[in-house]
């Protein structure tokens, strides 16, 4: 009998740039920010790059604070531009749930 040799894959998620964006917030105000684009689209996003200026830490390290505080104001005008057709709005939701998500890890 052969010894058994297995192989150790590593799944890691690469994101854009605007995903990695999504500041890590307190848990509270990331289910506010959800509650926001879950009715406004978009302005959950834009409240969370406010965020970004008060110290929010993302995944974008190597980038200057203001130039992530302007991608998440993009991200919050795609979502305003695009939830006419539904897209949008859908985005923003599941953005609010990134913010979510990302809360609890960071909690």
């Amino acid at each position: 009998t052969a010894p058994s040799s297995g192989v150790v894959v590593q799944v890691r998620e690469k994101k854009g740039p605007l995903r990695a964006a999504i500041p890590y917030m307190p848990f509270p105000v990331a289910v506010i920010c959800l509650f926001l684009n879950t009715f406004v689209p978009g302005l959950g996003t834009f409240v969370s790059a406010f965020t970004v200026l008060c110290g929010a830490r993302t995944d974008l390290p190597d980038r200057h604070m203001c130039c992530v505080f302007w991608l998440n104001i993009a991200a919050a005008l795609i979502q305003i531009l695009t939830a006419i057709v539904m897209v949008g709005w859908i985005m923003s939701i599941f953005w609010g749930m990134d913010m979510v998500i990302l809360a609890s890890k960071y909690a």
